[in-house]
């Protein structure tokens, strides 16, 4: 393995990374990679240790300020391990379906276990448990309203300039006819809650996340300008990623200041994020010739 070359091979495009990622995660990533790439572990393996690891860091916020630092490294730890299954998926080509869905649904599991922990583990005494809560549900919910978001619009850009085909209408059809059959048959009830909790997913981004539902059917015969008029927009977006908020997350733990974050999450970023709803749904109309 050449280093430089294959960890370029290990990204998706870099239009679509989050800066912290391009830099931080899955450069440490790729050193897992290169650990293990000659050995028979496969990406959905490193995907169930991510959880593992995240869940341990859930457990150590939820044990108090005493083992927070070590929950926040755990919490560091399992991120790098969410970006190696899937460079490592992208580098021997054997990525699968189920290994995506797999994938969402853990980041989901350790999101909220992590949240569940910081609440119930790292509450400064002096505040109300109501208050407490409250900023913690507004957070984990700005934290998922933006997950949603920048998946959508970086899944889209990858389908124009990549030619790719996991649009979410045919992730719909197929994962649900594959869990049907599933159920008709009595068989594998982990993957068909999985698969179950993809289409829930796929369904609250569909209703909720897109302003502009417009898929503009003729964008990759104009792959160039589609690319040129959303690769900035784009980069904005990934300000709101899942692992530039677990960033935050952890440097406000670590820095005993969790009130940083909730100004970041529920007015800062949520800010953003309205304002680059206004000016995509602008880029997507013009795009369309509306």
């Amino acid at each position: 393995m050449s280093f430089f070359s294959d960890y370029k091979k290990s990204l998706k495009l870099a239009e679509v990374e989050e800066l912290v990622d391009l830099y931080f995660y899955r450069p440490l990533a790729y050193l897992v990679v290169r650990a293990i790439y000659r050995t028979s572990i496969t990406p959905n393996q490193i995907t169930l240790f991510s959880i593992v690891v995240g869940l341990a860091a859930a457990a150590c916020f939820g044990a108090g300020p005493a083992t927070a630092a070590a929950g926040a490294a755990l919490y560091a730890a399992s991120v790098i391990l969410d970006c190696a299954d899937g460079q490592l998926a992208r580098l021997k080509k054997n990525g699968t379906r189920m290994g995506r869905v797999l994938d969402g649904v853990v980041d989901y599991i350790v999101g909220i276990s992590a949240y569940f922990g910081i609440a119930l583990g790292l509450k400064p005494p002096a505040w109300p448990a109501s208050r407490w809560w409250l900023l913690m549900v507004a957070a984990a919910a700005s934290n998922i309203f933006h997950s949603i978001a920048i998946d959508y619009y970086r899944t889209r850009f990858l389908n124009v300039m990549q030619d790719t085909v996991h649009g979410e209408d045919e992730d719909s059809r197929s994962f649900a006819e594959e869990r049907a059959a599933l159920r008709a048959a009595g068989r594998r009830p982990l993957k068909r809650w999985a698969i179950g909790v993809y289409l829930r997913y796929l369904d609250v981004q569909r209703k909720t996340a897109v302003p502009a539902r417009s898929n503009g059917p003729d964008w990759k015969s104009r792959r160039e300008e589609f690319g040129a008029a959303n690769a900035a927009i784009l980069r904005l977006w990934t300000l709101l990623g899942s692992s530039t908020q677990i960033t935050l997350l952890i440097a406000a733990v670590l820095l005993g200041r969790l009130t940083y974050y909730f100004w970041a999450m529920i007015v800062v970023l949520n800010l953003l994020a309205a304002v680059l709803y206004f000016v995509q749904n602008g880029i997507d109309r013009r795009l369309d010739g509306r």
